[in-house]
């Protein structure tokens, strides 16, 4: 079966591509239509001719196709989540994780759609009244990634509706598997045509055909902070509104003060799970001398425990890498750690297992420096060094001390460190005895400096991209 492209509520063929399992390359999830750049313009125009019928639609019908669709993700969680464990290489729990994840994002902005308000206040002139309301933007361009093929579609579909905007989503080509099954329920579910079109395929062609288009009138982006700034300039050429969620190098502090236990699992947790390959992965361990040499032993025994292989086999704790090319960017990367004179105290090795897949035993760097390309740079794999201190000062500022600005956690049992670090850590969200990795649907996700530009998702604040703000005056 051929999975097609949906343009103006039809679903449109076109030459396919091979959907492969990084588990089992023999494994061909399903084959997937890519769109061609005329393909594109015309899911473009659709959005655009179906935008204000559904900008004015009724709340309860929004409402009541959002929940509809959060309800089938979820009676579907088992067999979507071995959808996604098949194509990304996430385990199946992650995969069934991120699933349920999805269905609670559409569920919250169902909710949205019946708490949509505005304001009305006096104005300073006499017998004048004020009416704050938000309204839709318009034709809103979904570009995502491979990392989180279903939850992060859901983050950014469901609001778009929610507000009344029209959508062209465009997923990430390693894995247009569950993009196509989320717009294949929401279609189902009663979406008008041309609300919501789907066009898979290559960034240098669908990617860019939205980038040039001026019909577009907003962007959301999550990737890698070139195409980022590729969006960027895109978007300021026409004056379009555009979000960017971008790269990482987050920080895990460890002060000696912290219990072991905690600190070590959610060291692990948040560097190694999901094969690393997450934006809000604890890459830069960071931690003080007198537990320094305590903690580095308790890891390297929790990571010779991690079983590695075949995502959807049961007791696997870490799967494959997402493909070849993928796998090739993190060992070379580990190649830069050694002669960079860090030392790899554990793993690093390509490992093989029964089925053809891209497996990497975590990598454990020590004696590494901030000013490394491997502590600088985002590898975006199961990667992670760790880089001794002699103070909290001291951690704190390497902790700040780089390019980007996602996430930073701490370990520690310290109060007065714990709040000090909440207020003064250069991050769009600070965890405390907690994976850096691992957010709430319900709250704003997002950074600062290089990781991310324009306003935060999810949760109620994803209303600032998602809407535009009219102020109206009336004379009484």
């Amino acid at each position: 079966m051929l999975h097609q492209n949906l343009i103006a509520g039809e679903w449109v063929g076109g030459a396919g591509a091979d959907n492969i399992n990084p588990s089992n390359t023999k494994d061909v999830v399903g084959q997937y239509a890519r769109a061609s750049k005329d393909d594109t313009l015309n899911a473009i125009a659709a959005a655009k001719a179906s935008f204000p019928a559904w900008s004015r639609s009724g709340l309860l019908e929004r409402h009541a196709i959002l929940r509809k669709t959060a309800d089938e993700i979820l009676a579907r969680k088992d067999e979507l989540g071995r959808l996604l464990s098949r194509e990304e290489g996430k385990t199946l729990a992650e995969g069934i994780g991120e699933t349920i994840r999805a269905a609670q994002v559409f569920d919250f902005f169902a909710g949205e759609c019946l708490r949509l308000t505005g304001e009305t206040v006096p104005s300073v002139r006499p017998n004048i009244g004020v009416e704050v309301t938000r309204e839709a933007v318009g034709v809103i361009g979904i570009i995502t990634p491979w990392n989180f093929p279903i939850a992060i579609p859901a983050w950014k579909i469901a609001p778009a509706l929610a507000w009344g905007n029209t959508v062209v989503m465009k997923p990430a080509d390693l894995v247009p598997g569950c993009s196509w099954a989320i717009v294949d329920i929401l279609h189902r579910a009663g979406l008008p045509k041309g609300v919501l079109n789907l066009v898979m395929g290559k960034g240098s062609v669908v990617g860019q055909a939205i980038l040039d288009s001026k019909d577009v009138n907003a962007i959301t982006f999550t990737g890698s902070v070139a195409t980022g700034k590729r969006v960027a300039e895109a978007s300021v050429a026409v004056g379009r509104k555009f979000q960017l969620e971008m790269g990482g190098k987050n920080p895990f502090v460890v002060l000696d003060d912290a219990d072991l236990g905690i600190a070590v699992e959610a060291a692990v947790n948040g560097a190694f799970f999901s094969t690393g390959q997450r934006c809000t992965a604890s890459s830069r361990l960071i931690v003080t001398e007198g537990i320094h040499d305590k903690f580095v032993a308790a890891m390297t025994e929790r990571l010779k425990g991690l079983v590695v292989d075949d995502a959807l086999k049961a007791g696997t704790h870490i799967g494959p890498v997402v493909d070849a090319s993928q796998l090739k960017q993190d060992t070379d990367y580990i190649m830069i750690g050694k002669q960079e004179g860090a030392k790899l105290a554990f793993g690093g090795e390509e490992l093989k297992r029964d089925t053809p897949g891209f497996y990497l035993q975590p990598a454990l760097f020590t004696e590494a420096t901030n000013q490394m390309r491997i502590s600088r740079e985002e590898i975006f794999g199961p990667v992670a060094s760790v880089i001794r201190v002699k103070t909290y000062e001291e951690a704190l500022a390497v902790a700040n001390d780089t390019p980007f600005g996602l996430s930073a956690g701490i370990a520690t049992t310290s109060l007065k460190h714990a709040t000090h670090f909440k207020r003064n850590a250069e991050a769009g969200m600070v965890m405390v005895n907690l994976p850096t990795a691992g957010v709430d649907f319900h709250v704003p996700f997002g950074g600062r400096k290089g990781s991310s530009y324009g306003p935060r998702e999810q949760g109620r604040y994803a209303a600032e991209f998602y809407s535009t703000v009219k102020t109206a005056y009336t004379l009484a």
